[in-house]
């Protein structure tokens, strides 16, 4: 979620947005934004995706942006979004996905993690990663890469 500006941007077009953070600093200028703008359709929320709590069938949409390589299992956080939708709902994710541009973060990677340099960081390929949604049963509906080197932007759509 960040600083919260997607959910206010997207908020006046939908019936609701849950969003999430794990960050309580994160939480406080989302809501300042939000309250401001007089948003009153966004509830944010310190969580993690991975240990986020809903029901089966719950979300029409889910957006995961900046945050699948930060994730220890990417797979599982995929698989319990994909749950998380309504038959046709769609996972957005934006994506950096190092393994195509950047192979040797796989072992500075665990190093500065242990360090305390630096967060986990997961080092994958595009492909590793649209595998991962049709595995999970996405359909990709939608795809861009705005430079080998940029995040890639993905619509998996889930069967209905």
């Amino acid at each position: 979620m960040g600083p919260g500006s997607t959910a206010i941007i997207h908020a006046p077009y939908v019936k609701h947005i849950r969003a999430i953070d794990f960050s309580s600093k994160m939480i406080d200028i989302a809501q300042s934004k939000a309250d401001a703008q007089n948003v009153k359709n966004v509830t944010f929320e310190r969580a993690s995706i991975d240990d986020i709590s809903v029901s089966n069938r719950n979300f029409d949409a889910v957006l995961g942006l900046s945050i699948l390589h930060l994730l220890e299992n990417k797979e599982e956080v995929i698989a319990t979004v994909y749950k998380m939708l309504n038959p046709g709902g769609i996972f957005v994710t934006s994506t950096m996905c190092l393994g195509d541009t950047m192979q040797f973060f796989k072992i500075i990677a665990p190093i500065g993690k242990f360090l305390g340099l630096m967060p986990l960081v997961k080092v994958f390929t595009k492909e590793e990663l649209e595998n991962s949604l049709t595995d999970a049963g996405f359909a990709i509906d939608y795809q861009w890469q705005p430079g080998k080197d940029k995040a890639v932007f993905i619509v998996a759509k889930k069967a209905e």
